[in-house]
């Protein structure tokens, strides 16, 4: 199954928005990525990678971030991962975890789970 990783300045963003897809997708490998070591706001080079590791399988590992900074720093930490197969995806953080985890799930590729968050951004809401 695909692993999912949630990266965010904020680390109750992160654990909030893994907890909300393991609602819908409970089996799915999900890890959040949130915050500094202290507990303070920012992104952590070892946080991103330890969380890719604890779900990685040879399916891959898709990375949904917030924004700015988190985007850099998962972009070095996958440079370094060589021969993984690790995506970072550009979507709507809740929804596309959410869309994300119900594809992988479901035994989706990587690619197809990729395509799945991506997709949410068109989703409405209401």
């Amino acid at each position: 199954m695909v692993g999912i990783v949630v990266v965010s300045h904020s680390k109750k963003l992160a654990e909030g928005v893994v907890e909300l897809s393991k609602l819908i997708a409970g089996d799915c490998p999900m890890a959040a990525a949130g915050g500094l070591e202290d507990g303070s706001f920012g992104t952590s080079y070892e946080k991103i990678e330890e969380a890719i590791n604890s779900v990685y399988s040879d399916d891959g590992v898709v990375v949904i971030m917030d924004l700015g900074s988190s985007c850099m720093t998962t972009e070095m930490v996958i440079e370094n991962m060589e021969g993984k197969k690790v995506e970072m995806v550009d979507c709507p953080m809740v929804e596309g975890a959410a869309a994300a985890a119900a594809e992988s799930e479901g035994g989706s590729s990587l690619d197809e789970v990729k395509q799945a968050a991506m997709e949410a951004a068109g989703e409405a809401k209401f």
